[in-house]
Parts: structure tokens; C-alpha cells; sequence
């Protein structure tokens, strides 16, 4: 383990040499985790309410798919694009800035009363998501010391519970209350403007010596070509997942309604069970991996859920809810190790490659629930869950990643 030094006359904890690893900074992640809770779950309280809005707006499947694509495509092609510029050109406050697009999002939602405000309401809230995310994982990798595995599987375990809170704070709220009281979720967005602007301050004092330390990373001796081939490796992975994810997130309460006559409180409670599995899930991908390597932690977390995926269609709503825990709590771990092994691969440009990964995880989830929701109106659910249910062997490609020395 490395020693921090400190030098003499600085503050305690103040590293005497850029270059030096400092330690982790613990309640820096705990302030990012938080916000990452506050930006997830009220982008989760949209996926919620589909029923509502499809009720109320008389949409179709395809279009419950298409809300979902807009909000994701904002989010998806813009942040690669600002993970790219704030590597060259950091802007640690542009976290409550992205904050502020979330909160004006999901006030002209509890507004939105047509199909076209919906989208300009999920667009708005995706542009948020969109400079939120590389900026915050990019804190959080600053903050991590040497345990990036930990400090990645904190930062998104805020994001998975807020994503599981959505759909309980929905239930509770909205669907008593109807769409309007969704404008309340905008106090949780003005909270995380005020603790990201502190987060801001720290990430202004701290980023100089980060962007050196990065710069000095002693690599891992793959050539170009290896690192180009593990790239689309982790790319075909992340398509595993957030196709599966997105099957799950956006249709399961219909498939619980339709196959099982649940209502809809009762579905989103089963909805609220395996988004909480995933962020259980997430605690144990980042530290597993500082520990015995990220690429295993990919092997089992991906092609690990494989066998509860293709007995999920074909059982019980006992079982149905026991699966879907398993599955959630098993291909959550995936993200974070995936996400640090990609960083390491390409040491320098944490910004561009959060940005890119994060991005392609909404892209995918996006693509996924429009083109999801066309089958879904043509063939039904039961068909969704019975063709996804192959998507978690694409696993099998990890076999085709390097080993990264572990440091």
C-alpha cells in the first residue's frame, strides 16, 4: 500500500506530491452517492408512472417505448461528447448546472398533458443525466485514493437505490395523487444542486493534481489493437445488460399486470424488489474486483444470470419475483467492474470513457425500450421475456478480454 506523505505546514491529508495517492475520500463519495440517489430516482419516477400516462394519454407500447428513447438518446449521445471536453477543459460546477435541467424536466412534466410535452419533458431530463453522470463518476474516481473498484460501486449504488425508490415514492405519491404531484420530485433536484455545488468546490481544489496522476498511470502494455478489440468486447457486454435491464425496468410491471392480474401498486412493488436487488448488486462488483480482478467479476455477473433469465418466462409469480431478485442482484454487479476496467484501459481520459460507457448504457437501454416496445404491441410480453432471456450469454465474450495486472 502506498503511503500518502503530507507535507510540512499543509493540511492533514493534503498529499506533498501530486503524484502521490491520496486517500479516499470518503465523504466526497458519500456527497456524489447521494446526488447520483436524487438525479436516479427521479428519473425513475418517469419509467413509473408509464401506466398513468399510457392511460391517461392513450398511448401504445411503441409509444411508452418512444418516451424512454427520447429521454435516453439526450442523455446518450451528449455524454461521451461532455466527458471528452472536461477532460481538457474541467467544469466541476457544471454538476448543479446539469442538476437544474432535472428540476425545470420534471416540472413541465407534472404539467405535460400531450405525447409532445412528455418528450420535451424526458429530453429535458435526460440532457441533466447527461452532464451529471461523467462529471460525478469523474469525482468519484478523483475521490477514490487507490480503491476505484470501491469508490465506482458507492458512487452507483446511490444511483441504483434512487432508481428503486422511484417507483415506491410513485406508488405512494403520484398514483394516489395523480401526474401533477410529480412536480414535488423538482425539492429533491433544488437539494441536489445545493450538495453538488459543495461537491463542485472540492472537485475545483483537487482536479489539477487528479489530471496529473492520471497522466502518470503506469499503463498496462497492450497495444492499440488490443485495447481497440476489448473495447467493443465491453461494448457487446454493456448491450447484454442494459437490453435485459431495459426489458425489465420499463415492461415488467405490464408483464406482472397482464400475465398475473396484479394491480398496479402491487406491480410496482415487485418493480421496487428487483431495483433494490440491483443496488445490492452494485455494492459487490467494484470492491470484489479491487480484490481478485474485474474480469471475473464480468465473467459471473454476466453469464452468471443467464440460467434465471431463460427459466423466468416459464414459472410462477412466486418464482417469477424470486428470479427477477436473483437476476437484478447478480448483473448489477457487472457495471461498475466493467466501468473501471475500461478506465484503466485507457488511463487519462476518465471524463471521455465515463461519458461514453454511461452514455451507452442510456443509449442501449433506450434503443432497447422502443424497439422492445414494437414487439411487445406485436408478438406480447410473454415473447419480450422469452427472446431476452438469450441476451445474458453474449457472456461468453469476456473470454476475449486481457488480464489487467491487478495494482
Amino acid at each position: 500500500m502506498e503511503k500518502t506523505l503530507t507535507a510540512p505546514g499543509s493540511p492533514a491529508g493534503q498529499p506533498a506530491s501530486p503524484l502521490a495517492v491520496p486517500p479516499t475520500a470518503y465523504a466526497i463519495i458519500a456527497a456524489i452517492s447521494f446526488s447520483h440517489l436524487l438525479n436516479d430516482m427521479m428519473q425513475s419516477v418517469l419509467l413509473a408512472i408509464y401506466p398513468m400516462l399510457k392511460q391517461d394519454l392513450v398511448l401504445s407500447f411503441a409509444q411508452v417505448g418512444l418516451i424512454t428513447l427520447a429521454y435516453q438518446l439526450t442523455a446518450s449521445l451528449l455524454q461521451p461528447l461532455i466527458g471528452l471536453y472536461t477532460d481538457h477543459r474541467p467544469k466541476p460546477y457544471s454538476l448543479p448546472v446539469g442538476m437544474g435541467f432535472t428540476l425545470v424536466g420534471l416540472l413541465l412534466l407534472g404539467q405535460a398533458h400531450s405525447f409532445g410535452l412528455v418528450l420535451l419533458a424526458a429530453s429535458l431530463v435526460g440532457i441533466g443525466s447527461s452532464v451529471f453522470h461523467p462529471e460525478s463518476s469523474r469525482v468519484a474516481r478523483m475521490a477514490a485514493g487507490a480503491r476505484p473498484g470501491l469508490a465506482q460501486s458507492l458512487f452507483q449504488i446511490g444511483g441504483n437505490l434512487g432508481t428503486a425508490l422511484g417507483p415506491l415514492l410513485a406508488a405512494l405519491i403520484i398514483v394516489p395523487y395523480g401526474q401533477g404531484s410529480a412536480a414535488w420530485f423538482s425539492l429533491a433536484a433544488l437539494a441536489g444542486v445545493l450538495v453538488l455545488s459543495r461537491v463542485g468546490h472540492w472537485s475545483a481544489h483537487h482536479v489539477a493534481s487528479f489530471r496529473t496522476r492520471m497522466r502518470a498511470h503506469p499503463g498496462h502494455a497492450l497495444t492499440r489493437r488490443q485495447v481497440a478489440v476489448s473495447l467493443l468486447v465491453l461494448g457487446a457486454l454493456m448491450f447484454s445488460k442494459f437490453f435485459y435491464m431495459a426489458s425489465l425496468q420499463t415492461f415488467y410491471t405490464f408483464y406482472l399486470m397482464e400475465k398475473f392480474a396484479l394491480p398496479l401498486q402491487q406491480a410496482q412493488m415487485y418493480l421496487f424488489a428487483f431495483l433494490l436487488a440491483t443496488a445490492v448488486g452494485t455494492v459487490a462488483g467494484g470492491p470484489i474486483g479491487d480484490r481478485i480482478g474485474r474480469k471475473r467479476v464480468i465473467w459471473g455477473s454476466i453469464l452468471g444470470v443467464a440460467p434465471f433469465a431463460l427459466l423466468l418466462p416459464h414459472v410462477d409469480l412466486l418464482w417469477t419475483g424470486v428470479l427477477s431478485v436473483l437476476i437484478g442482484l447478480i448483473l448489477a454487479s457487472a457495471f461498475s467492474a466493467i466501468l473501471v476496467y475500461a478506465q484503466d484501459l485507457v488511463p487519462g481520459k476518465v471524463g471521455a470513457i465515463s461519458g461514453l460507457f454511461f452514455g451507452l448504457a442510456f443509449g442501449l437501454a433506450g434503443i432497447g425500450a422502443a424497439l422492445l416496445g414494437q414487439l411487445a404491441d406485436s408478438a406480447g410480453l410473454g415473447m419480450v421475456y422469452e427472446l431476452c432471456a438469450y441476451l445474458p450469454l453474449i457472456g461468453l465474450l469476456t473470454v476475449f478480454l486481457p488480464d489487467i495486472a491487478h495494482r
